[in-house]
């Protein structure tokens, strides 16, 4: 009798473990595809992204409109840094991203770079800051600022978007 309960015990285990199993691969295949990643290093402090949600499909156009490109370049950033005056902000991309060709634009200052298609650049932290007022000239330095790394390509339109806020340490 105990060897019956045993061996009904040990069956149940395995079709449990066999349903987990089956279960994980299923989430698993309907999971996202993982997009190419951006860095950004302050010091010695890095963080790591992936692109904003749905401002990337594999290499392919995701916006053409201005709403759709404002869409992704305003998106909130997961991951942030703090950047003591006048420390560099190195921002990396995958090749991938690279290959096709990326900037960096700041929610205060617009372009900050030019079209690049290497995987790393460094900028100066004292002018991502900084924002000009259009109209009187005047310089106001923010807080924090939202840097969003995008992958241009050819023609119109963006391929995608990292959104990395950098907050100013005092």
């Amino acid at each position: 009798m105990t060897a019956a309960l045993f061996s009904r015990g040990k069956g149940r285990r395995a079709a449990t473990a066999a349903c987990v199993v089956s279960l994980g691969l299923v989430a698993l295949s309907a999971c996202d595809k993982p997009t190419p990643l951006a860095t950004v290093t302050v010091g010695s402090e890095t963080v790591t992204t992936e692109a904003a949600k749905g401002c990337y499909k594999d290499g392919e156009v995701v916006a053409k409109s201005e709403k759709q490109v404002t869409a992704c370049l305003t998106k909130k950033a997961e991951q942030s840094l703090k950047v003591s005056p006048g420390e560099k902000v190195r921002v990396g991309v995958d090749p991938k991203i690279a290959e096709s060709g990326w900037i960096v634009i700041s929610e205060a200052r617009g372009l900050v770079s030019s079209q690049s298609k290497k995987t790393y650049r460094s900028l100066d932290s004292e002018t991502l800051f900084q924002q000009t007022n259009p109209q009187t000239g005047q310089t106001t330095t923010l807080d924090s600022v939202t840097l969003v790394i995008v992958e241009t390509g050819e023609g119109t339109g963006i391929k995608g978007a990292w959104p990395i806020k950098i907050t100013r340490d005092a």
